[in-house]
């Protein structure tokens, strides 16, 4: 079961910390990311983190504005976005996989949240 949480409303140039917890023996061992669907379009892929952290992936329009990280202890992954703009207005999905892909190339993943909305005005 994954549970989002930190979506809120910020105006532009602000931050927001989204924080996904993942409950799961296994959780440790898989392979965890951020997706978002903007209004009125499809869902696209933000950024994915491997199990040892030591494997990240952000997409080309978020690079330099946000950063995944993990707390491997509690299974909980975090998505901190500075400098927000209108643009990242969508919401938001923590996804996680037990393989690579299609999660590490941000192409999708077998496990999913329910979303937490972020708002950029």
């Amino acid at each position: 079961q994954l549970v989002e949480s930190g979506g809120g409303s910020v105006q532009a140039g602000g931050s927001l910390r989204l924080s996904c917890a993942f409950s799961g023996h296994s959780s440790r061992t898989y392979w965890m990311g951020w997706f978002r669907r903007p209004p009125s379009k499809a869902r696209e892929g933000v950024t994915a983190i491997s199990p040892s952290g030591g494997t990240i992936r952000y997409a080309d329009s978020v690079k330099g504005r946000f950063t995944i990280s993990r707390d491997k202890a509690q299974s909980i992954v975090y998505l901190q976005m500075d400098s927000l703009k209108p643009d990242d207005t969508a919401m938001y999905f923590c996804a996680a996989d037990p393989l690579a892909e299609p999660l590490a190339s941000l192409g999708g993943a077998n496990y999913w949240g329910q979303g937490t909305q972020v708002t950029v005005s």
